[in-house]
């Protein structure tokens, strides 16, 4: 497993070991005790997945207070430009962003409590898949508009993307 830091604190892209032939691949996406010795606490409570064609657009999303989840992303198949927004207050990086094209299945971001989260879909037939840390409480959702002009998030769009209701009517900063 390769840990490497992005400029948000504690928010880390993650990158397997994968063994494979003509048969196919293995790898291990979670090991705790892995996580454990390079100084990283994620308990898995709940496993999410999302399937959606190119051009959609999901996000900005967190769960508020105590029922905040750190989140473990990833492709299974796809691609997406996953991005996520540091709401932590007491952050040096308050409301900073960091994007990734995450495109293989052994590439992986992890998102501590306290960000907001999203992704656009770069191919048709993208699973999505992220595991989180504390179960999804429908009444404590928040978000955020993707287009937030505070935020200026450059989501590398192709053309206007397929944005639920929703998510739409999330309010700008």
């Amino acid at each position: 497993m390769e840990i490497v830091k992005t400029p948000l604190a504690g928010c880390v892209v993650i990158h397997a070991k994968k063994f494979g032939d003509d048969r196919g691949f293995f790898m291990e996406s979670y090991h705790k005790q892995a996580f454990q010795e390079a100084g990283i606490s994620f308990e898995v409570k709940q496993i999410n997945f999302a399937k959606s064609e190119q051009n959609v657009l999901r996000g900005l999303h967190f769960q508020k207070n105590e029922y905040a989840q750190a989140k473990f992303v990833g492709v299974i198949s796809g691609s997406v430009m996953d991005v996520v927004v540091d709401c932590r207050k007491e952050s040096p990086t308050y409301l900073a962003h960091f994007k990734i094209v995450i495109d293989q299945p052994d590439t992986f971001l992890l998102i501590p409590r306290g960000f907001a989260h999203g992704y656009y879909t770069l191919a048709d037939h993208t699973v999505f898949h992220y595991a989180v840390d504390n179960f999804y409480t429908p009444d404590q959702e928040g978000g955020i508009r993707y287009d937030d002009p505070k935020l200026n998030i450059d989501w590398e769009l192709t053309q206007t993307p397929l944005v639920s209701q929703k998510d739409l009517n999330h309010k700008f900063l």
